[in-house]
């Protein structure tokens, strides 16, 4: 399977996406779970029928891009073109000093954010990025290996991963997570998404209350025919309160994923099981 893996590495990015979706489409038409719960959280956030079409195509690009993204040689940096746009918005938080938490949707190729900010940035501030250990074990495997890159670090979405993100916050350094991924039981709040309640994530608010780090918002879009990457940074649309209990800060949070969202509906994975009750936290 490896060996499989990475040959389709070297195939070109436009070959990839155009295969990506058509996988897409296949497991669209394949599961009706996955088929009801799109057209439900699309309409739901009032997508248009064509921006949720689209976004079936995306879903599968997603998943055909990871090979090229997470098999090339770890000194090589992304083989596709990188745009930014925001970059001084970036520059300014972290010339804060204070470390940086940013906020990553399930929007575009988010597998690159990561990867592009060690490129640019992650000389002078490492970034360290939270992540759901796949339950299979061969795939766990890999991605354990494959996401880790210079300047890029890996924290498992287990308390010894927390830690691993508070003392990179403490040296000043980057971390990242995706706050509209549902976590654990008795690690979120229900709060309003897209008008709905979600079991949202108290983790990004909480490392930046705790830490005096600077927050910031990254994403990245998937441009057309295998063109590359746009990788977007900003601030919040609206300042998390320092002293902001977690209900408040999740739905502050919330409404910056939703506004860049709204920016890019064809791109987000709508067949995320968003509104789903959190599994018990093991270990807890």
């Amino acid at each position: 399977m490896l060996a499989l893996l990475r040959w389709i590495s070297g195939w070109p990015l436009w070959l990839l996406h155009a295969l990506g979706g058509l996988l897409g489409w296949l497991t669209y038409a394949a599961s009706p779970s996955y088929r009801r719960r799109l057209r439900a959280n699309a309409a739901a956030a009032g997508v248009s029928a064509a921006d949720r079409r689209a976004s079936i195509a995306e879903a599968g690009r997603l998943v055909a891009e990871l090979p090229r993204l997470w098999l090339r040689p770890q000194e090589q940096p992304i083989a596709d073109p990188v745009q930014w746009e925001g970059r001084e918005v970036l520059q300014a938080l972290l010339a804060r000093g204070r470390g940086v938490v940013l906020l990553t949707p399930h929007l575009g190729s988010f597998e690159v954010s990561a990867q592009a900010y060690a490129q640019a940035f992650g000389r002078e501030q490492p970034i360290t990025v939270l992540y759901r250990p796949a339950r299979k074990r061969l795939l766990r495997e890999l991605e354990e290996t494959a996401r880790a890159r210079p300047a890029l670090a890996t924290a498992p979405a287990t308390l010894a991963g927390v830690r691993q993100m508070l003392r990179a916050l403490k040296k000043g350094q980057t971390v990242g997570l995706l706050p509209d991924q549902v976590p654990p039981e008795g690690m979120g709040v229900w709060v309003p998404f897209f008008g709905q309640p979600a079991y949202t994530m108290t983790l990004a608010a909480r490392l930046v209350q705790q830490t005096g780090a600077a927050v910031g918002l990254l994403w990245t879009e998937r441009l057309p025919r295998g063109g590359g990457y746009l990788v977007h940074a900003s601030e919040l649309p609206e300042p998390l309160p320092d002293d902001a209990d977690d209900a408040t800060a999740a739905q502050v949070i919330n409404r910056a994923m939703e506004s860049v969202i709204r920016r890019c509906p064809r791109q987000y994975l709508w067949g995320y099981h968003r509104y789903k009750t959190p599994r018990r936290a093991e270990g807890a």
